[in-house]
């Protein structure tokens, strides 16, 4: 029979949260309109940098 364990086993680490989106998949987007594209406004965007994970992308 096997001794007992004295040390639990390390645990999986934490993942990484995405930096543009800070976790949770969504950004800012600016809407723009007109001929001379003037901004007016924002609305919610999906993160490009995670897809909507919102999960750091494996280096």
């Amino acid at each position: 029979m096997a001794p007992r364990r004295t040390t639990k086993p390390p645990k999986d680490p934490a993942p990484a949260v995405c930096s543009p989106c800070d976790g949770s998949g969504m950004v800012a987007a600016t809407v723009r309109v007109g001929r001379k594209r003037r901004s007016v406004g924002q609305q919610d965007g999906l993160c490009l940098n995670c897809l909507g994970s919102g999960l750091a992308p494996d280096a």
